[in-house]
């Protein structure tokens, strides 16, 4: 059991015959996908497999190029080899879990196959929603209760129905019926058309195409697998929300962890807003007598009126303290109207045997019903839920709820029913797991119970930081202010791009950062670098805007190493741009969550009520785990070399920026801002003289840039 003042950094004991089986696996495993033997990965393999069977918990900080995925994906296959196991794999993003499921599992499987004497099995399991609808996609226009999906439907000539038509024919040749296998794009608008989420389901038995339901083989699949691929989301609804959507399991291991709270808080975050309600009423309209529909109607209407009324003059989210008065009203309207209809479509079906009208009712029942429950929610608002306005455009505002911590449920539901294990790059803050393991709802005051015991293993990383790369704080620009990051701070972003030839990533904590940052380097940067006399060095500044394809951007900037990405929070995480296209990682600000973020707020309240500092207990962690996620973009690699250059000086001089470097990977670190620019231009001469000598390639190499006066040798 972790304490306070000394986490545990070693494994646990692993010798004998599970050490052994484990170390032997995993070689197995590592020489099938063509790696190499690395130290942490083995102890990570071996740590996993004592907790999936012993007890207690792990939390394994594994850095980039560890090989993470291997090391709890052996010893989960060897764990479930026994017929009453399965291993649950949750991952937060989409591109890893495609990663599993399409290159790391099969090519495990193949070679544990003569070790184990059989084949290990493995499937993926994603919600309802993101499977084809068979139902839905095949009932003729005329049965249809959704006027909208009438109109999608109804009209093949349009780009819309050409997409509908195409999803017909690809029906017939998939297997999966999954979006993601879907080999051309698809409107928003259609694939909601076409797909249902867990309410609107009707159920395997009464639904027509229930024996040929995608989403039933999905979970079929799941059932006969020993390793079963979901995601954060899939896992939370199972968990907090208490619906079993995964199969029996006893065992769960969470990658990316440093995830889990935001996503199991956004999975248990319900919505209400008019919208949803008209929604529903358009999908009921046709089956419930006109003065319960004007009923119904009415209802909407209101609290429309309620909530416009109230978003007016609003640019962000306020938080509900208490719910009364004209909203209590609304909502109450709302919640009686709705259990009136859901009580008269139960009648109906229950006493009728048609099962397409049965079905039709069911549907209608689910929109209805989740709408009336997040209306009771709100009335039943306590101390322990924070509920908030999302005034959106203004035309369309919605009100939310959701815990006000998600720790006593990840608990109570999670880790006291499985053994588990949370890894990340990203584990430890300000050096220890325990805010981590806090807010997983963990104990970390030192108990010797056994029950919730869990142990931090940090496995460390291939690469040699402290010799790979500079932390750079500029010390001599003005912290940001509410107005922003300081012209002084752009400036200093210019010197740098210009000391490295482009070849940098920047980061901005908002998208106000983004466009303030290209005005400013459109203007400022070729004067900075005709200064380097380079005058026919092209840098080309790619910006990101809003709705751009990342995967798109990222392969532009891989593919060019001169250019400059500007981005914001969603570049933060995930990109992966190993060599000379990367030498220099901007970011703008320490990233803070929002003071007026309704759920931050609440929880540094709570923290403060209960005798903590709510900036050091909620704001400080979160900018940490987001931060180390930033500059873990810089080093992809074992011969990765450069600097990571924060531009707001409280990371050096501010009471919590020790706290804040703790959680970073262990770069050489300066605020000397002439040595990072010679360490930068340095670089920038290496690489462009070994572009000169390789292979032509799809861009235009930048020709070697004139001698220079021996400079002193980077820390990079």
């Amino acid at each position: 059991m972790s304490t306070p003042d000394e986490p545990t950094t070693k494994a646990p004991g692993t010798s004998g015959p599970v050490g052994s089986a484990v170390a032997s696996a995993l070689a197995a495993a590592v020489e099938a996908l063509g790696g190499e033997d690395r130290e942490g990965q083995l102890a990570m393999a071996e740590a996993v497999a004592s907790t999936l069977g012993g007890a207690g918990h792990l939390l394994v900080q594994a850095g980039t190029g560890t090989g993470k995925s291997l090391a709890y994906l052996v010893p989960a296959i060897l764990h479930a080899t026994s017929p009453d196991r399965r291993v649950i794999v949750a991952t937060a993003t989409l591109a890893l879990q495609h990663q599993l499921i399409s290159r790391d599992l099969p090519r495990v499987a193949d070679a544990l196959e003569s070790l184990l004497g059989r084949r290990p099995t493995y499937a993926v399991l994603k919600g309802r929603h993101n499977y084809i609808c068979l139902d839905r996609l095949h009932r003729g226009v005329t049965d249809r209760e959704d006027s909208d999906d009438d109109a999608l439907f109804a009209a093949p000539t349009t780009a819309l129905g050409k997409q509908v038509k195409d999803l017909r024919e690809w029906v017939d040749e998939t297997e999966t019926g999954d979006r993601d296998d879907l080999p051309f794009a698809v409107d928003g608008r259609v694939w909601r058309g076409v797909s249902v989420s867990g309410r609107e389901c009707v159920g395997a038995q009464k639904c027509a195409y229930g024996q040929e339901c995608f989403a039933e083989a999905a979970r079929a699949r799941a059932v006969e697998s020993q390793v079963v691929i979901t995601n954060h989301a899939m896992l939370a609804i199972h968990t907090l929300d208490n619906v079993p959507v995964l199969p029996e399991h006893d065992a769960v291991v969470i990658d990316e962890g440093h995830e889990l709270v935001d996503r199991a808080t956004a999975a248990v975050t319900n919505e209400i807003s008019s919208s949803m309600l008209e929604r529903a009423v358009s999908r009921a309209r046709r089956l419930l007598e006109a003065d319960l529909v004007e009923r119904l109607e009415a209802a909407g209407e209101a609290l429309e009126m309620e909530l416009v009324a109230r978003a007016e003059g609003l640019f962000g989210p306020v938080r509900i303290e208490k719910v009364e008065g004209s909203l209590l009203l609304a909502l109450a309207s709302v919640r009686d109207t709705t259990h009136a209809a859901i009580s008269k479509l139960a009648a109906d079906a229950s006493s009728r045997d048609d099962q397409e009208a049965n079905a039709a009712k069911s549907r209608a029942r689910g929109l209805l019903g989740e709408v009336h429950d997040v209306a009771g929610e709100l009335l039943a608002l306590d101390e322990e839920k924070v509920a908030w306005l999302d005034p959106g455009d203004r035309r369309s505002p919605s009100l939310r709820i959701a815990p006000l911590t998600v720790a006593g449920l990840l608990r109570a539901s999670l880790f006291d029913e499985s053994r588990v294990v949370v890894t990340s790059a990203t584990m430890q803050l300000g050096g220890s797991f325990e805010p981590v393991a806090r807010s997983f709802g963990l104990p970390v005051d030192g108990t010797k119970s056994a029950d919730g015991a869990w142990s931090g293993l940090d496995v460390g990383s291939p690469f040699d930081h402290g010799r790979q790369g500079i932390l750079y704080v500029a010390t001599k620009v003005p912290p940001p202010g509410r107005d922003g990051t300081d012209t002084a701070a752009m400036d200093e972003l210019a010197d740098l791009i210009a000391a490295a030839g482009g070849r940098t990533l920047a980061l901005f904590s908002s998208w106000r950062g983004v466009e303030k940052a290209a005005e400013h380097l459109a203007e400022s940067l070729p004067d900075r670098l005709l200064d380097r006399q380079i005058v026919p060095l092209d840098v080309p500044v790619l910006v990101q805007k809003r709705g751009d394809s990342v995967a798109d951007l990222v392969s532009r900037f891989a593919g060019d190493p001169r250019s400059v990405l500007l981005g914001t929070l969603s570049l933060w995480q995930g990109v992966d741009v190993p060599g000379a296209a990367c030498h220099l990682v901007v970011i703008d600000r320490i990233p803070f969550p929002r003071p007026d973020d309704p759920l931050v707020a609440a929880r540094s309240r709570h923290a403060e009520d209960t005798g903590g500092n709510g900036f050091t207990a909620v704001s400080v962690p979160r900018a940490a785990l987001l931060l180390a996620q930033g500059v873990g973009r810089l080093i992809r690699s074992s011969t990765d070399r450069g600097v990571v250059a924060v531009l707001d000086p409280r990371l050096a001089t501010a009471r919590y920026g020790d706290y804040l470097r703790k959680s970073l990977p262990p770069f050489w670190f300066t605020t000397d801002g002439t040595l990072v620019r010679q360490s930068l231009t340095r670089l920038d001469e290496l690489a462009a003289e070994a572009e000169q000598t390789a292979p032509k390639s799809s861009f235009n190499p930048a020709p070697k840039p004139p001698a220079r006066k021996k400079k002193p040798k980077p820390p990079a």
